[in-house]
C-alpha cells in the first residue's frame, strides 16, 4: 500500500475511506501565533495552492508580506480527514497544499499566483523534482469565481513566459476548493520548527509578471 509512489488518481469508489475524527491542531501559527483555522479577519481571502512538499511551500508564504496565515494539508481528494501516511499511499487522490489566508488590504491575489508560479515547476505531472506521486501534483484551488478566473488568467500569462524559455505546457489543476483537511500538527510550519529540514522545491527561474491581470496587488 505505501510502495511505489503512485502516478494515477483513484476514483471516489477506489479511494480510501477516511474517518470521522478531525486533526487536532496547535492553538496558533508558530512563527507568528495567528490561527491557523477561521473566522479570519473581514480584510481576508484565503486560496489553497498545491506545489510538490508543502514544508518549503508554506515557507515561502508565511514569509510573504501580506500574508495573514497559513497551514498545511491536503486538498483536491477524495478521503475524509486523511492521514499522512494515507495521501503518501496515492489512495486518496489528495495533494499537498498550503492554505494562504491573505489580507486584500496589504497584498493582491497576483501576488500570491506569482510567488506560486515562480515557485516551482508546474509542468512536471504527477511530481516536483524527485518527489513523485500524485501528492506532490500542481495546483489551485479557489475560494471565488474571480480568483479562479484570475488564476487561469495567470496561468495563461506564465504558460507564454515558459514556452519562450522552452519548457513544456502547465499541468497544474485549477478549479474550485472543495474540502480542505488540515495535515498533521508536526508538518505545520516544519521549516520554522526544523531550519535545516528537507525542502525539494526548485522553481524553472522563470520570472511571473503578473502586471496584465490587473489586479492591484
Amino acid at each position: 500500500m505505501f510502495g511505489r509512489p503512485k502516478i494515477e488518481l483513484p476514483t471516489p469508489q477506489t479511494a480510501l475511506p477516511g474517518r470521522e475524527e478531525l486533526m487536532p491542531l496547535p492553538p496558533g501559527h508558530f512563527v507568528h501565533g495567528r490561527s491557523l483555522q477561521g473566522p479570519f479577519p473581514a480584510t481576508c481571502e484565503q486560496v489553497l495552492l498545491g506545489m510538490g512538499c508543502f514544508w518549503g511551500a508554506e515557507r515561502m508564504f508565511w514569509q510573504l508580506p501580506g500574508v495573514y496565515s497559513t497551514a498545511v494539508g491536503y486538498a483536491g481528494g477524495y478521503t475524509v480527514n486523511p492521514t499522512y501516511e494515507e495521501v503518501c499511499s496515492g489512495a486518496t487522490g489528495h495533494t499537498e497544499a498550503v492554505l494562504v489566508v491573505y489580507d486584500t488590504e496589504l497584498i493582491g491575489l497576483a501576488d500570491v499566483l506569482a510567488t506560486f508560479w515562480q515557485g516551482h515547476d508546474p509542468t512536471q505531472g504527477m511530481r516536483q523534482g524527485n518527489d513523485m506521486g500524485t501528492q506532490y501534483r500542481s495546483a489551485v484551488y479557489a475560494y471565488s469565481d474571480e480568483q479562479l478566473m484570475q488564476a487561469k488568467a495567470s496561468a495563461a500569462i506564465f504558460q507564454d513566459a515558459l514556452d519562450a524559455a522552452g519548457y513544456g505546457k502547465i499541468t497544474s489543476e485549477l478549479g474550485m476548493a472543495t474540502e480542505f483537511y488540515y495535515a498533521e500538527h508536526y508538518h505545520q510550519q516544519y521549516l520554522a520548527k526544523v531550519p535545516n529540514g528537507y525542502c525539494g522545491l526548485g522553481g524553472t527561474g522563470v520570472g511571473c509578471d503578473l502586471g496584465a491581470l490587473g489586479v492591484e496587488a
